[in-house]
C-alpha cells in the first residue's frame, strides 16, 4: 500500500501544475450540465505474486449524488493472462455475467464532486499460471449511474518478471537553516530477477532544497522529484547514491523536516508517468550537473519486457533532518476599515501575514497553519462567507460558507511562506450605520484540531479590528484602507464565494509506487 508521504508528494505536484481529470467520453445527465469522468490506472503485475489492488476513480464537474452505480471490468483482452476479481473486504456486490467480465454494484448512493472519489470498487488484478513476462492487454472499465450516460476508460495492463526492490534503512541528518547536508538513496534487490534501471520517487518537505541538479533526475525549482538510474541491481545486492541538499534559510528551528524515497521498477514508473500525464502533472525538468550514479555497497551477495514488484510494502524509506538553532515566526492578524451607507454591501478582507523569519509548513500533516476567528461588526450582516469559514457554538459546528452568523471560525492552507499573506473576503451588508462598529479578527485561535501555530514570536499582534463607519459625504461604500490594507468598497453580489480551500480538506492525492490510486482527505479536482 502506498505510504502517506508519497501521497503528499503529489499534493506538492498539484501546486506546480493543476490536476485535470478527464474521460474520453464524459457523461452528462439529461437536462443537466453535470459531467462525470472515470479513471483507472495503467498497471504492471509481477508473475507468481498476489497481484495488485486497484480502484476506479469517479469525478463530477459539480457535487452530486449518484444512484445505482455499477462499474463493469471487461478483461477479455487479457484472457488467460490476468484475472480481475473483487478485492477482499471491498464491500461491493460483484458478479461475473461472463467469463471475462466483472460487474460491481455499490449498494449505497455515491457522493462525488470535482475533487473525485476513489475509495470504491476495489478489485484485485492477478496473473494466471500461464502468464509470461511481456504479456499485455487492455482492461476496459465502464461506469453507469441512474440518469447519466455510461462513461469509460481503457487501462493498459502488463505482466512483468518479479523484482523485489527494498529501500534502505531510515536516514537521519541534521543542519541549521541555510546549511548543507547529505542523505543517501539506497536500494536492495531482495529477490526475483535483476532490477534493470530502478527509479526513485522523492517527497521532501519544503526547504529540503537540492544542492545539485543531476541530468538523470527531475526538479521543480530546487525540489527534487525523481531520479532514473541505468545501473542494474542484481539479486542480493545493495546500491546507493549520495544526494546533497541545502536547508532553506527560512526553515523553522528547532524542528524537523522529513522526506521519503520510494523505489519503483522502470515499468512501474512508466505506469506512474501515465497516471501523471492523465492529470496533466509534470515531474519537473532534468538538471545539468552531470549524472547521479548508483554505487554497489558491500553485501552478502553481490529481462525481459517488463518488471514489477511483488512486495511494494518495503519500497519506501524515511529521511529525517533535525533543524538546529532558533528560527521562529511572527504571524500578524490583518483587519480593515470600511465605510458605507445603510443598505450597501462592502467587502471586508481579513487574514494574516507571516512576518518571518521562518516559513510554516504543515503539509506533511495536511493541517492548517493557524485558525482565525472573526466577530462580525455590529449593524452588519455577513451575506457572503468564504467556504473555509464556518460558525461554531461549543461542539456544534455550522455549514461551511453559511451566511448570517455573528461569529466565524476559519482555517487556512498548510504552507505559509515568510513574507506572504493569506486573506479571506467577507461581504458585509450594512443594515444600520453604527459609529465605529467594530469586529474582531483573532489568529492562532484555540481549537481541538490538527495543526494550528502556538509559538508566535509576537502574540501582541495576533488580533486586529474590522471597523465600519458611515461613508463621508453620504457617498457610501468607499473603503479607506486600514489595518492590513482592506479595500472596503462596494461588493456586487453575483454568487457564492469561490475562494480556494487549501488546508483542512484540501488536495491530497494518492498514487504511485506500485500503481495504486488511493485518496485520503485531499483529492484531485475535476475540470470538465
Amino acid at each position: 500500500m502506498l505510504s502517506h508521504s508519497t501521497r503528499r508528494w503529489l499534493a506538492g505536484l498539484s501546486v506546480a501544475g493543476a490536476f485535470v481529470a478527464a474521460s474520453a467520453t464524459p457523461a452528462a445527465a439529461a437536462g443537466s450540465q453535470i459531467k462525470l469522468g472515470l479513471y483507472f490506472g495503467d498497471t504492471t503485475i509481477a508473475t507468481n505474486s498476489d497481484g495488485k489492488i486497484e480502484r476506479s476513480t469517479i469525478y463530477s464537474s459539480a457535487p452530486t449524488v449518484l444512484h445505482d452505480v455499477t462499474v463493469r471490468y471487461d478483461f477479455s483482452d487479457l484472457a488467460g493472462k490476468v484475472t480481475v476479481s473483487e478485492a477482499e473486504d471491498a464491500g461491493n456486490t460483484c458478479t461475473t455475467p461472463s467469463a471475462y467480465v466483472l460487474l460491481c454494484t455499490d449498494p449505497f448512493d455515491v457522493d462525488v464532486d470535482e475533487w473525485g472519489s476513489s475509495a470504491i470498487f476495489e478489485v484485485q488484478l492477478k496473473t494466471t499460471a500461464k502468464a509470461q513476462d511481456g504479456d499485455a492487454g487492455t482492461l476496459k472499465v465502464t461506469m453507469t449511474a441512474a440518469g447519466y450516460d455510461p462513461v469509460s476508460h481503457d487501462a493498459k495492463v502488463r505482466v512483468g518478471e518479479s523484482v523485489d526492490l527494498a529501500a534502505g534503512p531510515e536516514v537521519k541528518a541534521s543542519a541549521a537553516p541555510g546549511k548543507t547536508f547529505t542523505a543517501p538513496a539506497t536500494v536492495s534487490n531482495a529477490g526475483g530477477a535483476a532490477a534493470k534501471g530502478p527509479v526513485a520517487i522523492f517527497y521532501n518537505d519544503y526547504g529540503m532544497n537540492a544542492a545539485k541538479h543531476y541530468s538523470n533526475c527531475t526538479y521543480v525549482g530546487d525540489e527534487l522529484r525523481t531520479c532514473q538510474f541505468d545501473e542494474e541491481v542484481p539479486v542480493g545486492s545493495t546500491f546507493s547514491a549520495s544526494l546533497p541538499y541545502v536547508l532553506g534559510a527560512d526553515s523553522y528551528a528547532p524542528g524537523a523536516k522529513y522526506g521519503e524515497i520510494v523505489w519503483m521498477t522502470r515499468s512501474e514508473f512508466e505506469d506512474f508517468q501515465s497516471y501523471l500525464d492523465h492529470y496533466d502533472v509534470t515531474i519537473g525538468e532534468p538538471g545539468t550537473d552531470g549524472t547521479l550514479a548508483l554505487t554497489a555497497l558491500p553485501s552478502k551477495a553481490t529481462a525481459q519486457g517488463f518488471q514489477a514488484d511483488p512486495q511494494p510494502e518495503n519500497n519506501g524509506t524515511i529521511v529525517r533532518v533535525d533543524v538546529t538553532g532558533k528560527n521562529g515566526t511572527d504571524l500578524e492578524a490583518l483587519g480593515t476599515s470600511l465605510t458605507g451607507k445603510a443598505g450597501t454591501t462592502v467587502k471586508a478582507t481579513v487574514g494574516l501575514r507571516n512576518n518571518g523569519p521562518a516559513t510554516l509548513d504543515y503539509n506533511r500533516a495536511g493541517s492548517s497553519v493557524t485558525y482565525l476567528t472573526f466577530d462580525v461588526p455590529q449593524g452588519t450582516t455577513a451575506v457572503l462567507v468564504p467556504e473555509n469559514c464556518l460558525t461554531r457554538n461549543g461542539d456544534n459546528w455550522g455549514e461551511p460558507g453559511e451566511p448570517g452568523h455573528r461569529n466565524y471560525f476559519c482555517y487556512f492552507g498548510s504552507l505559509l511562506k515568510a513574507g506572504e499573506s493569506d486573506m479571506l473576503d467577507f461581504a458585509l451588508r450594512i443594515d444600520k450605520v453604527v459609529a465605529n462598529a467594530t469586529g474582531l479578527v483573532k489568529i492562532n485561535a484555540t481549537c481541538q484540531c490538527d495543526g494550528g501555530f502556538t509559538r508566535d514570536l509576537n502574540p501582541a499582534n495576533d488580533t486586529a479590528k474590522v471597523v465600519v463607519n458611515a461613508a463621508p459625504g453620504g457617498n457610501g461604500g468607499q473603503g479607506d484602507g486600514g489595518q492590513g490594507g482592506g479595500d472596503g468598497g462596494t461588493l456586487p453580489i453575483t454568487g457564492s464565494n469561490t475562494a480556494l480551500i487549501a488546508g483542512v480538506g484540501a488536495l491530497l492525492l494518492a498514487a504511485g509506487a506500485a500503481g495504486y490510486v488511493v485518496s485520503r482527505r485531499r483529492k484531485t479536482r475535476f475540470v470538465a
